[in-house]
């Protein structure tokens, strides 16, 4: 079944050749497994480890991280493209958005040199791959009501806490935790983040049964007096919210070029459908009952595709408050625009758009990762207009 097209007409203006190729390049590799391959690996319980390792082989994994170690040197708006790609060709890689967007970038910035030849070239490559805890069972979205705290003990810390949706970690080396310490100043907690191997005592994970069809399972983690060497905390434990938002905004870039890539994959599949479906001798995507949702899609997903690429290339120059502000516009724009071309496509299928063979009724429940992670729809409006429209805060 054919997909929209990769690129739309003028893009080259919007985006460099290389990018542009980056794409074409991305799209014949994700082409080659497709769908079936990804729901196939995700009904059995499998990841997704040819795919995974080819990419990494062809220097997509890595393509935002530094050159120096490993990378290619550019940055979340090439990552944006990859993952995009993928999900348009059926094969949408949650854990891209995990291990070399939030874990890469932040190591690659406040890292110690240490760190950073230590985790980045297996980050690139794929040969490692880093899970990412924030979540709490009782903080939900506010971040500053995170419980999980690290304290001193000599020269180690010592980390003890509680984190839900923790995607992946049973095929990763390590997990980037956000947790508390204690300023020594105020006696106030402020976030602080922390990489922690999976085979650290004390750190226990048990899967969270879900409907989600992905080859990357959801997990709560348990921490009891997890010890720590000094060397596991990241960056400068005074930072504060900077180093943390280093890693969020890129998580939500990624997770718009994850719902993108879902809704042009569903639209491929209704527009292929709606071409070829003959009902009393016309195919029914002549009927602007249905010829005009999928339109309508269309747009709505390259309205979201551009402000994606806004986001991300502020967020690559540096703009970190004007990145922040589009990022979250951008998820919130993505993640409607796949839930309703999703849906659409459905009803354009009919039954067939149930059934497995189409692969769509899994998207069913792919597009609600991008309409209530890694913060909710309501959340992020309740951003947009307290900082963008300057209203009082409602919370």
């Amino acid at each position: 079944m054919s997909a929209p097209r990769t690129t739309a007409p003028g893009s080259q203006l919007i985006e460099t050749p290389e990018r542009v190729a980056l794409r074409r390049a991305v799209a014949d590799l994700g082409g080659r497994y497709g769908s079936a391959y990804y729901l196939a690996k995700a009904r059995a319980g499998q990841p997704a480890d040819e795919l995974w390792a080819e990419a990494g082989k062809a220097g997509y994994l890595g393509v935002n991280l530094p050159a120096e170690y490993g990378g290619g040197g550019g940055g979340i708006t090439d990552l944006a493209i990859v993952l995009e790609e993928l999900g348009t060709a059926g094969c949408p890689l949650l854990l891209l958005i995990v291990s070399p967007a939030i874990c890469g970038t932040v190591i690659a910035r406040y890292g110690t040199e240490e760190q950073k030849r230590h985790w980045l070239p297996g980050l690139a490559d794929g040969s490692r791959r880093m899970a990412f805890g924030i979540t709490e069972p009782d903080a939900g979205s506010n971040s500053h009501r995170i419980s999980t705290v690290a304290r001193r003990d000599g020269e180690d810390w010592l980390l003890t806490g509680r984190k839900v949706f923790v995607s992946g970690i049973d095929h990763c080396d390590a997990v980037l935790f956000v947790a508390r310490t204690e300023d020594a100043r105020t006696g106030k907690l402020k976030p602080a983040l922390f990489v922690v191997p999976r085979d650290t005592p004390g750190f226990e994970y048990r899967p969270i049964p879900m409907e989600l069809v992905a080859p990357e399972r959801q997990f709560q983690v348990f921490l009891d007096d997890v010890r720590l060497p000094a060397e596991a905390l990241v960056g400068d434990e005074n930072a504060g919210l900077l180093q943390l938002f280093a890693g969020l905004n890129p998580e939500r870039v990624m997770t718009a070029a994850f719902s993108l890539g879902l809704a042009r994959q569903a639209l491929g599949k209704a527009v292929e459908y709606a071409r070829t479906r003959v009902v009393w001798s016309t195919p029914i995507g002549a009927h602007q009952g249905l010829a005009h949702p999928l339109a309508q899609c269309a747009v709505e997903i390259e309205l979201a595709r551009l402000m994606t690429q806004k986001a991300a290339l502020l967020y690559d120059a540096g703009e970190d408050a004007a990145a922040g502000e589009a990022a979250n516009m951008a998820k919130y724009a993505a993640g409607e625009a796949a839930a309703r071309t999703v849906d659409q496509a459905v009803q354009t299928l009919g039954g067939n758009g149930l059934t497995q063979e189409y692969g769509l009724g899994a998207l069913l429940t792919a597009t609600r990762v991008g309409r209530v992670a890694p913060v909710s729809r309501e959340m992020v409006l309740n951003y947009v207009a307290q900082h963008t429209l300057g209203l009082p805060k409602s919370y």
